[in-house]
């Protein structure tokens, strides 16, 4: 029996595929180790800690720890996630790119480049922004973040964050192009699985000092086994429609006659929902920082920094909105409708045409109603893991709540960040995804692939 491992190395093109990926990973870590000038290391180090438990710790994992440490690639890829939102939601109300994302490939070449022209634009608002915050920060542990501030510094910074933004766009381009997998999306998971055995040895380490306890360890193991099995069982959920062909006689052949399905994805948008979502509601923050919003501008940004109810209510909306918005993009059941019209096909006791989309339209409702909140069930574990959920600020009870609830679920378990439900949301579907491109290539050359009995379903985004 072949070793479907071998197979892998077997096929020179998809060996070249492979390989050429994990150089271009192997680069984006190199770039891991490439500081900002005139930035202290030390004192980012403690920073970076005291912050772990933030909306911080999200984009840090995000950048692969780029973030903490203040690289040259230290916006990772949210500024080209960003630009991403922006673009789709303007096809939507900008006729102009509405008539471009309909024009085919040379259509979508022209919205790419226009989402790298935004990705630069706002790398280097964000840039600046990061400069500036670092500027404007006291001293932690008795040392300065920025040895030189001024103009100079902001400028520097500002250059040398975009260009890491620019070549890291270009890694992920070039993985997409030339490689296995989406580039964008393996980069987030290269950043998320090297941190892993560092936050296993720091949660054996707070094991061992006595701050978490045995019993909330195997907790812990408990519930990442359980989201990991539900993050599997929702990415491979499909709800079938039935469609049936009839016979159809051209010349002397008969066509049709045939049954078969059209396989709807309960989580049609991946994970990008939670991505857009928090990337939203990151912005006000952001911009307080860089302005040093005080008064009622102040008092928003508090309300909406991370784990405090209105984040959590605005956070859960906003991963529904992206849900329904993203799974309206890429599927059309117009289209889907006219398309089996065309060729005969009809859904049994449906009629063809308006009332088919309409069909369609409404079971794709439900089922993504059922993805969004799938996906913020997962989005939220890790708050509870981190920080659990604050119910002191609600009006008129969070008092009486935060005084009746345990205190496990108001102030959570303490645990590493990388343990959530986003991050493994994050890895395990681009695995899936990635595992399920390699087999199409193994079975397009007639090799066996990596499961005899079954295949794996990729997913989309």
């Amino acid at each position: 029996m072949e070793n479907p491992l071998t197979n892998l190395f077997a096929v020179k093109d998809l060996r070249n595929r492979i390989l050429f990926t994990f150089g271009l990973l192997a680069v984006y870590r190199i770039g891991n180790h490439i500081p900002t000038p005139g930035v202290n290391q030390a004192a980012l180090v403690e920073m970076a800690r005291q912050l772990q438990n933030s909306m911080f710790g999200l984009y840090d994992m995000f950048s692969g720890g780029n973030l903490s440490k203040v690289t040259i690639f230290a916006l990772g890829v949210m500024p080209y996630i960003s630009s991403s939102i922006i673009l789709q939601l303007l096809t939507v109300v900008w006729p102009y790119l509405e008539r471009l994302s309909k024009e085919g490939e040379l259509g979508r070449r022209k919205i790419t480049q226009y989402t790298r022209y935004l990705t630069i634009v706002l790398a280097v608002v964000q840039a600046m922004g990061i400069a500036i915050y670092l500027e404007r920060q006291q001293e932690v542990a008795g040392l300065p973040l920025v040895y030189n501030p001024g103009w100079g510094f902001r400028l520097m910074c500002a250059l040398t964050l975009t260009t890491g933004t620019s070549f890291i766009m270009w890694l992920g381009e070039q993985i997409t192009e030339r490689g296995i997998g989406n580039g964008m999306s393996l980069l987030i998971y290269a950043g998320i699985v090297v941190g892993l055995p560092r936050a296993v040895l720091t949660t054996f380490d707070q094991m061992q000092t006595g701050q978490i306890s045995l019993l909330a360890i195997l907790l812990l193991v408990a519930v990442m086994v359980a989201v990991v099995g539900a993050i599997i069982f929702v990415e491979r959920g499909h709800r079938r429609i039935s469609v049936q062909y009839a016979k159809r006689v051209v010349g002397r052949r008969q066509y049709g006659g045939s049954s078969t399905h059209i396989p709807l994805k309960v989580n049609t948008g991946g994970v990008i929902p939670v991505i857009f979502a928090s990337s939203i509601l990151a912005f006000p923050a952001t911009v307080a920082g860089m302005f040093q919003a005080g008064g009622w501008g102040r008092a928003i940004v508090d309300q909406l920094a991370y784990g405090m109810p209105l984040y959590n209510l605005l956070y859960a909306a906003g991963i529904i909105f992206f849900a329904y918005f993203y799974t309206a993009i890429i599927f059309n059941p117009d289209d889907v409708a006219e398309n089996m019209r065309k060729y005969g096909g009809f859904i049994p006791g449906i009629r063809p045409g308006k009332r088919t989309a309409e069909y369609i339209d409404t079971i794709l409702a439900r089922i993504t109603l059922v993805g969004g909140l799938y996906l913020i069930i997962v989005a939220l574990i890790p708050e509870f893991l981190m920080t659990g959920f604050k119910v002191a600020p609600i009006p008129l009870i969070g008092e009486r709540l935060d005084a009746i609830l345990p205190r496990f679920i108001t102030e959570g378990l303490g645990v590493t960040f990388y343990f959530g439900g986003t991050s493994l949301l994050i890895v395990v579907g681009v695995a899936m995804d990635t595992v399920q491109q390699v087999e199409s290539q193994l079975i397009m050359r007639h090799y066996d692939g990596f499961m005899k009995k079954t295949r794996i379903r990729g997913r989309r985004g």
